[in-house]
């Protein structure tokens, strides 16, 4: 078996296929694949809305909700306690297979018949935790997305195994953090980047086993430095006293200071820790994992992300959760011990052997079916005996390569493709723009759809309020109005226009002296996402021209980073990093 070269359906660029890929395909007895990587992850992230929330009413009790899913999709949606409960039935809306019409557009009329959950999550898992998605095991938690095992977090995205911690991306086993990125058993650290075993750090990067540390960069086992000097403790404590971050304004100030110090210094060309025989970005406690971005206990696997909390294992083109899974295969939010699952969305739960299917819990053998708990042998929701499954999904399969689902560039979806763009309910906003960005006009021109979200102008209301430069001028008030975001609807996010502020979050502010922020939870979102790097892969060489570094002019490896060539940082090979920050 050798390494094949293919041209991709979609941006019409030539990809690889290598010869353990196909040892894969042919061991789970799937077709290679027909889109670069690149476009298979684009093409799943179009079906997951992470951040975009609508207010709607559940379409079974009439309660107000919040959904995932806008009123404009035209789908029925439960509200969380109506979806999981017993009070009505999948089976229902069950029918016939149609050979005449292509497979992929059957599950997918189904799917816009059957109700489905307004938000994604665990739901038994959560306890005063309604306002979160694409989560499980949250207690008192609010605002959070893509985040498992937390206490009294708000306003954060990819958060394990953490408690008070508010308006955060991407930490793990951390405890009073705020408006920090990629940080892992970390205590009190503000504003942070990149560290790990940090106590009462702020404003630092890459700083791992510190204690008391300002404006830092690259420091190991520091105490009492301020912009990597060190000082005495009373030096230390007077310096900061006197930046005042009670003030928003001051706030501002030393941001702009630090993110200009930080490239000042070389960053390694990956984000890993304890993993072996990787590449991709943030990769953690994996080894033989490939081509993969935000994993965490991954094993044996290729072109995945956003694996946490852990434990996939031999799986290919796989996005969103995988705790304790295997053998997945172009799948999205899949986990809870599943097994042999393929071209699905949102299955969990010991369910295996489904494929072409959604919204699937405990249930195994299923063939594009959608919205079933505990079911076996199903095809389009409708039961059949052992045999009959098998005799009709074989007789399916090969229909889908004889009539396949063609959308409207003419790209071809036979057995073995995903889900195609243009049938997601979302839009191109609401999912794969944090990751890929586009501008409206060209998304629009790639046949993606496009959400209006009209921000709210709420400046002349009665209502509006504007908040204290200080901390400590701010009150219980600040709770009882809307207010307005600095950007207006103005910027290039999804800018939600008004927020609010609660009262657990104006606590957690004025007990650590920090300023309140003046943007809307989604605008301080993407500023964050803007300090984590992208899912694309370039190849670099070290820029490293230090002769104590063991070679004798620039450093000559090459390696791939998510690093862009066009971007200020220094990006050095592992060696070098290690050799200047040890």
């Amino acid at each position: 078996m050798t390494t094949e070269k293919r041209t991709c359906q979609n941006c019409k660029k030539d990809f690889q296929i290598e010869p353990e890929d196909f040892v894969f395909y042919d061991k789970i007895k799937v077709s290679a694949p027909t889109f670069c990587p690149e476009c298979r992850l684009m093409r799943r992230l179009a079906w997951r809305n992470e951040r975009s929330l609508h207010a709607r009413v559940c379409d079974k009790c009439g309660k107000p909700m919040i959904s995932v899913f806008s009123p404009e999709t035209g789908l029925t949606v439960y509200c969380q306690p109506c979806w999981w409960s017993d009070s009505w039935d999948p089976m229902d809306y069950g029918v016939e297979y149609d050979p005449q019409k292509p497979f992929i557009l059957q599950v997918v009329e189904l799917f816009r018949n059957v109700p489905v959950m307004g938000l994604f999550s665990l739901y038994p898992t959560l306890i005063n935790s309604e306002y979160t998605n694409m989560v499980g095991s949250l207690k008192d938690c609010y605002l959070l997305t893509y985040s498992d095992y937390n206490e009294n977090c708000s306003y954060g995205a990819s958060i394990i195994h953490s408690k008070d911690c508010f308006d955060n991306l991407m930490l793990e086993n951390c405890e009073l953090c705020y408006e920090s990125i990629n940080c892992r058993n970390c205590y009190k650290t503000w504003y942070s980047l990149d560290c790990q075993n940090c106590q009462n750090v702020f404003f630092s990067r890459n700083c791992v086993d510190c204690t008391n540390c300002f404006g830092c960069v690259n420091l190991r086992n520091k105490n009492y430095c301020f912009f990597n000097e060190q000082l005495t403790k009373d030096e230390y404590e007077r310096k900061v006293g006197e930046l005042s971050l009670e003030s928003q304004k001051n706030i501002h100030a030393i941001q702009k200071n630090v993110e200009k110090v930080w490239n000042n210094f070389p960053q390694k060309y990956i984000h890993s820790k304890h993993s072996e025989h990787i590449s991709g970005d943030y990769i953690y406690n994996s080894k033989d994992t490939f081509n993969s971005y935000l994993v965490e206990d991954a094993e044996n696997c290729k072109y995945c992300s956003f694996v946490t909390p852990g434990g996939l294992k031999d799986s290919y083109d796989f996005t969103n959760y995988g705790a304790k899974a295997e053998l997945l295969y172009e799948a999205l939010q899949v986990g809870d011990q599943t097994f042999r699952i393929a071209y699905s969305w949102f299955v969990i739960s010991s369910a295996y052997n489904i494929e072409y299917s959604m919204f699937i819990v405990g249930s195994h053998d299923l063939f594009g079916s959608v919205g079933l708990r505990k079911k076996e042998y199903c095809i389009l929701n409708k039961q059949y005996s052992k045999n009959e499954y098998g005799a009709l999904k074989k007789a399916i399969i090969e229909d889908m390569g004889k009539n396949p689902y063609r959308d409207s560039r003419g790209r071809e979806y036979r057995y073995g493709e995903f889900f195609p763009i243009e049938l997601s309910p979302f839009s191109y906003n609401e999912t794969a723009l944090e990751y890929y960005p586009l501008a409206e006009n060209k998304a629009k021109n790639l046949g993606y759809k496009w959400f209006d979200f009209r921000a709210k102008d709420i400046a002349n209301t009665s209502h509006s309020y504007s908040l204290p430069e200080n901390i400590h001028d701010t009150d219980e008030k600040a709770t009882q109005y809307a207010l307005k975001c600095s950007h207006a609807g103005m910027c290039n996010e999804p800018c939600s226009g008004a927020f609010k502020i609660t009262s657990r979050e104006l606590k957690f502010h004025k007990d650590h002296g920090l300023a309140l922020a003046q943007l809307c939870p989604s605008c301080r979102h993407y500023r964050r996402a803007e300090f984590r790097n992208k899912p694309q892969l370039y190849t670099r060489k070290c820029v490293c021209h230090s002769k104590d570094h063991g070679h004798s002019e620039k450093c000559a490896v090459v390696f791939e980073t998510t690093y862009a060539p066009d971007r200020p940082e220094i990006v050095y090979c592992e060696t070098c990093y290690q050799k200047e920050v040890v």
